[in-house]
């Protein structure tokens, strides 16, 4: 049994793949037929398999098709994907997927996930030139000494800094650019790799499961369900603090426990190999010089005119690369590093994400299986009719429950949003609850799973790491069952407030 190990990150993934290629010989085929609205031409556009009928951008229109949702909401732009109409849903003939199918999956995904997984590779080779001028290790040597016997303001100042990007703005993918730099800060202040992943990744899904103005969840959704964004933020508030305030607690006894004793890390047979991976200059005592003042500054900017560039100029992952491709670029000529050295450097350290960039892409491949076996909306259908007869309390526990599970066939939140709320939402009149019930049961399911669900970027965000999945699952699976039980509370009481 010792020799047994626990599959990469690459495998799990593929066997999830192959789950789900059978999946699509069980579960009946069927779509919904969807509304988009074309803004240049002002009118609607209905879509199912058979036809596409332009139709009049009124409310009438939407009354007429049982969408609950305030034609402002289209010309405004709040709602810009096609949403799914209620009660169209039809089943159609099977599509079951092959093995043919089954192996062009991850290269599909790979293809449709090629904007974050450039972002990565440049993000890469950003790492690889900043480490290699040696600005980095100095810069790290300081702030390890600045917080001596105060370590755990690191552990406060990063988790709640993050989970303000999370709520704010949906900072998720962007994530995968902090590891490579924040775990090094931490193996410095004698904490393990574990509390700086679960600093960054649980922060940043705390603040998405709780967002409070996050453009790509808590407005799509609730512009989607018919409804202000405002209304149940006070929920998602009290959430939000109370959420981080466990993790934080959680985090920092775990951390404590590994400063005073290394060898309680859950990590602590791969301590020499994750040291070596984040520490590759720590035996030279590196000179600030203005020259590696200067890199560290440019390094720094990249990341906040990105966040700048996110919330305010509307940039997405094109954008974004070309800021950490210029940064790269900036910080050669300041450290004045030779032309082929720069190119073989920057090439290594993209090579060094090339894995996780890899699994970005076979994540989606799983999406893609789905879609193509057309099994994604009869999923919807089905749990739609789970809820139906519930009481308030049941519905709202119940409801939570179906998206957590619906996220990990559907791990994009403004995607979940658009196709299942002009379905779900209507739920919630039946049962005689507030429509943001279901956007907070749509946020908090869809944020606690994300804790662990494979589709979705914990894979990929502890391959940069080099850490296997089973830690992570024995580290997180205890403050997974609590956020649970607590938010199941809340979810209930508040049901019937």
């Amino acid at each position: 049994m010792k020799t047994l190990k626990f599959p990469s990150a690459q495998t799990i993934l593929l066997i999830i793949a192959g789950l789900v290629t059978l999946l699509t010989w069980l579960v009946p085929a069927g779509k919904y037929q969807t509304l988009g609205y074309d803004k240049t031409a002002n009118q609607f556009t209905r879509v199912s398999l058979e036809e596409s009928v332009t139709l009049p951008a009124t409310q009438e229109t939407l009354e007429t098709l049982n969408i609950k949702i305030p034609l402002e909401k289209f010309t405004s732009g709040d709602i810009y994907k096609p949403i799914n109409i209620p009660n169209t849903y039809q089943q159609l003939e099977a599509k079951p997927q092959g093995f043919f199918d089954f192996v062009k999956s991850p290269v599909k995904g790979i293809i449709e996930a090629s904007d974050i997984i450039f972002l990565v590779l440049i993000i890469g080779g950003l790492i690889g030139i900043i480490n290699s001028t040696g600005a980095f290790d100095a810069g790290i040597g300081w702030l390890a000494n600045a917080l001596k016997g105060r370590e755990f303001i690191l552990i406060i100042l990063v988790t709640v800094l993050v989970a303000a990007g999370g709520t704010t703005f949906g900072f998720a993918e962007e994530t995968i650019a902090f590891f490579p730099i924040l775990i090094p800060v931490f193996l410095a202040a004698k904490y393990d790799a574990m509390v700086g992943i679960a600093c960054i990744f649980l922060g940043s899904s705390i603040g998405t499961m709780c967002s409070t103005i996050n453009p790509f969840s808590t407005i799509i959704a609730s512009d989607s369900a018919g409804i202000s964004w405002t209304t149940g933020l006070w929920i998602r508030l009290f959430m939000l603090f109370a959420c981080l305030t466990i993790a934080l607690i959680y985090i920092i006894r775990y951390g404590k426990r590994v400063q005073k004793d290394p060898t309680k890390s859950i990590i602590y047979d791969q301590q020499q190999q994750i040291a070596a991976l984040f520490t590759q200059n720590n035996s030279k005592t590196v000179t600030f010089t203005t020259r590696l003042r200067l890199s560290l500054i440019v390094f720094a900017l990249c990341f906040i005119i990105m966040i700048y560039g996110v919330v305010a100029l509307e940039w997405w992952f094109v954008e974004m690369t070309s800021t950490f491709l210029v940064g790269s670029i900036l910080i050669g000529v300041i450290a004045n590093i030779k032309e082929a050295d720069f190119i073989d450097t920057f090439v290594k350290g993209a090579g060094d994400l090339l894995g996780v960039a890899l699994i970005i892409g076979i994540a989606r491949g799983v999406t893609v299986i789905m879609a193509d076996g057309l099994i994604s909306d009869t999923l919807l259908h089905y749990a739609s009719g789970m809820t139906q007869g519930m009481n308030k309390g049941v519905f709202a526990s119940a409801l939570t429950a179906i998206y957590a599970g619906l996220s990990f066939f559907i791990p994009s939140s403004s995607g979940m949003a658009v196709l299942t709320m002009p379905i779900m939402s209507p739920l919630a009149d039946s049962v005689g609850i507030g429509r943001e019930v279901v956007v907070n049961a749509y946020q908090f399911g869809m944020g606690l799973f994300y804790f662990i669900n494979p589709t979705g970027l914990i894979l990929a965000s502890l391959a940069v790491v080099k850490v296997g999945f089973n830690k992570w699952l024995k580290f997180v699976m205890p403050l997974f069952i609590m956020l649970i039980i607590f938010t199941l509370v809340v979810m209930t009481v508040t049901s019937y407030m």
